[in-house]
């Protein structure tokens, strides 16, 4: 249901906390996450550092957060689809690959940016 009326504080704070508490379910249920978080920690700063200017900063950076981002909601997809029905049924479980597409979608984003900026600069560094 829509909230009417003005967003004061109160409910920017709850929907603050509402946010967090997604991001510990995250964390705590899916290893997957766990995974990518891991990785956004060594390839946000690296990414900082790698980047010339802002806009290769960026390319480097944000592909990691819409991989997590797309992450919790795949997760949260398939928390729905295994409430809703526990049994295999070829639409939940297209649901659930659909979604884990979409991961790996942005994973292989990732790679292209990095390939692209960062790829070129390390084959001059090893060719001497």
């Amino acid at each position: 249901m829509a909230a009417e009326g003005f967003r004061g504080p109160r409910q920017l704070w709850n929907a603050l906390r509402w946010s967090m508490k997604g991001l510990r379910a995250g964390w705590r249920h899916e290893a997957s996450f766990r995974f990518e978080v891991c990785l956004a920690v060594v390839v946000f700063p690296l990414g900082l550092y790698l980047g010339h200017g802002a806009m290769e900063k960026l390319a480097l950076v944000l592909p990691m957060f819409l991989v997590l981002s797309v992450e919790l909601l795949n997760s949260a997809i398939e928390a729905v689809v295994d409430k809703v029905s526990p049994e295999f049924h070829e639409l939940a479980g297209r649901a659930k690959d659909m979604g884990s597409a979409a991961v790996f979608v942005l994973l292989v984003l990732m790679g292209l940016s990095w390939a692209l900026i960062v790829g070129p600069r390390l084959a001059v560094l090893l060719r001497g």
